[in-house]
């Protein structure tokens, strides 16, 4: 009886995509649950193996019988994810016999056994439920989703940054075993518009005002970017800068004489900017002694000079090297705080590992003038980069044998990438875009990861954004980032995608190796919140009027 009120038949197979006729849905769908997009079928085929489906559509067809009455039938497209064969899922759906016997809605404690038993209890990491059933927990491989990278992606008002907040909760609150303290996650946040400090008050949180970073360690394109007027191209300017600053290194180094020969522009030692200056005031005001002496005038007796053939041409790089240091807002990068820092102290301070231990460092870049974001965010990023390449080589240096490459692995969070690494060519943004680019092509071989989350994924470098193995895209209004996302996601979901338009906020498509099914899915609400939630215009415009503190705002806009 309750087959013949399930009326559904396969009438076409293609490779990526199984076509259902359905006499009634009302009588195909189960008491418990109601169809929609997202849903899951169950095929049987004549092998005895159940292939499950997703639905991508719903269509109508209508015709006219013999007696001139209309019929109606359903149909519905679904992609096939995977196969049940003695009890166990297996990804892929090429195996389905044709035509397949039955078809039928999956009943929840189906789906729900796929989800529990695809992965082993202590790989299961936990942040969201099934769309369509909030009873059922969907949980994704620990290890191949933070090994690997993983985008988020979705519009304004879609719930990204509760996403974000959640995953990383989750991840700081995990434990194997029983343990008091901290675990040993470290996670970076590259926070641009102060959002996350209150979805993590332990944090090690850095403002402006607290961070310190040493411009000694920028790399060559890194200085020469923030110091050389790249538009004018001038090689004289580039070759006093760069012998200025060697010869400073070179002046500071307190190791062996011999090694002083092999200091160079890129060499991560101090060297002190005012060096730099004096020196290429000096060259700027040059005059060369020409071995003879004036016979008449009022200069007679005096030995006869002339200018250095760069006198009078480096005035430009002078006034924006002095600019730069008298510059207050980049004392965090040029101020004394700079020079002073150590290398110990300023990688223990990004990784969390100062005197008060945290899982996780907010890096507030709000405050960072424009101009420099992206030489931060290329030095914080390259220096953390290079912890990993250097902590693998000192673990196998002792012991050959080793099979982790790095047994402290961080995950960065680049907050809004696209503000950071554009696709674009600009030179302001080459620095970031190179030092994030070799993070998204070599930084997992070396327990480096990243999580980007943007609102205009069109928007970020492809390179970067077409490493990532997993994905969370939730609301996504512009059709240039649909179509954009909808090209580099690794499941060929068809028309699924569409449907990312007119998710609810907090729901979003579940992609990506660490996930047995590709699945719609809501993300819990974290607690506590980041501060990202609109400002409500209409009910503060409608309370009395409120007095503004212009002198208070004055001081701390002076502040920077």
């Amino acid at each position: 009886m309750e087959q013949e009120k399930l009326n559904a038949e396969v009438i076409a197979v293609f490779p990526n995509k199984v076509r259902i006729s359905v006499d009634d849905l009302d009588d195909f769908q189960l008491a418990e649950e109601k169809l929609k997009v997202g849903s899951y079928l169950r095929i049987a085929d004549n092998d005895n193996a159940v292939l499950i489906a997703i639905i991508e559509n719903f269509q109508i067809e209508v015709s006219r019988g013999e007696d001139g009455e209309s019929a109606r039938k359903y149909i519905l497209e679904a992609n096939p994810l995977g196969i049940i064969r003695n009890g166990v899922f297996e990804r892929g759906g090429d195996t389905v016999a044709i035509p397949p016997k039955k078809v039928e809605p999956a009943k929840a404690e189906e789906i729900q056994k796929i989800f529990e038993e695809s992965l082993a209890d202590k790989d299961k990491f936990t942040f969201a439920t099934l769309s369509s059933n909030p009873e059922i927990e969907v949980p994704v491989n620990g290890n191949k989703f933070f090994s690997k990278h993983i985008a988020i992606v979705g519009s304004t008002g879609s719930g990204k940054s509760h996403s974000v907040a959640k995953i990383l909760q989750q991840a700081i609150y995990s434990k194997s075993g029983s343990y008091e303290g901290l675990n040993n996650s470290h996670i970076v946040i590259f926070d641009i518009h102060s959002e996350y400090k209150s979805a993590f008050p332990e944090a090690n949180y850095i403002d402006i005002s607290s961070l310190v970073l040493p411009y000694w360690m920028l790399n060559s394109d890194e200085l020469q970017e923030l110091f050389i007027d790249t538009e004018v191209n001038d090689h004289n300017q580039r070759n006093v800068f760069k012998n200025a600053v060697v010869n400073s290194r070179v002046s500071h180094f307190e190791g062996p004489d011999e090694n002083k020969e092999r200091i160079h522009f890129d060499s991560p030692l101090y060297f002190d900017l005012n060096d730099v200056l004096a020196e290429a005031r000096e060259i700027n005001q040059l005059e060369i002694d020409t071995g003879e002496i004036y016979s008449t005038g009022a200069k007679k007796g005096l030995p006869k000079t002339t200018h250095g053939s760069l006198y009078g041409q480096l005035t430009n790089f002078i006034s924006r090297l002095e600019s730069r240091l008298n510059d207050k807002r980049l004392d965090f990068l040029l101020g004394d705080r700079s020079k002073a820092i150590s290398f110990e102290d300023t990688l223990k301070e990004l990784i969390g590992y100062q005197e008060s231990k945290s899982n996780i460092t907010i890096l507030d870049l709000s405050g960072v003038p424009f101009d420099v974001l992206s030489i931060t965010v290329s030095l914080i990023s390259r220096i953390l980069f290079e912890y990993g390449y250097y902590y693998k080589r000192l673990r196998f240096a002792k012991n050959p044998n080793e099979t982790i490459n790095n047994d402290i692995p961080l995950l960065l969070v680049y907050e809004e990438a696209h503000k950071y690494v554009p696709n674009s060519d600009l030179a302001k943004y080459r620095a970031s875009k190179q030092s994030i680019e070799r993070i998204a092509k070599e930084g997992r071989k070396y327990g480096v990861t990243l999580l980007l989350a943007s609102q205009r994924p069109s928007e970020i470098s492809e390179t970067i954004f077409a490493q990532c193995n997993n994905f969370l895209a939730l609301r996504l209004t512009n059709p240039n980032d649909q179509n954009y996302v909808k090209r580099l996601l690794p499941d060929t979901l068809g028309n699924l995608i569409d449907k990312m338009p007119i998710l609810k906020a907090g729901e979003c498509l579940l992609i990506g190796d660490s996930v047995i099914l590709p699945s719609i899915v809501h993300v819990e609400e974290c607690d506590p919140k980041p501060s990202s939630n609109d400002i409500p215009y209409y009910d503060l415009w409608k309370k009395e009027w409120s007095d503004l503190d212009v002198p208070s705002i004055k001081e701390e806009w002076y502040k920077s």
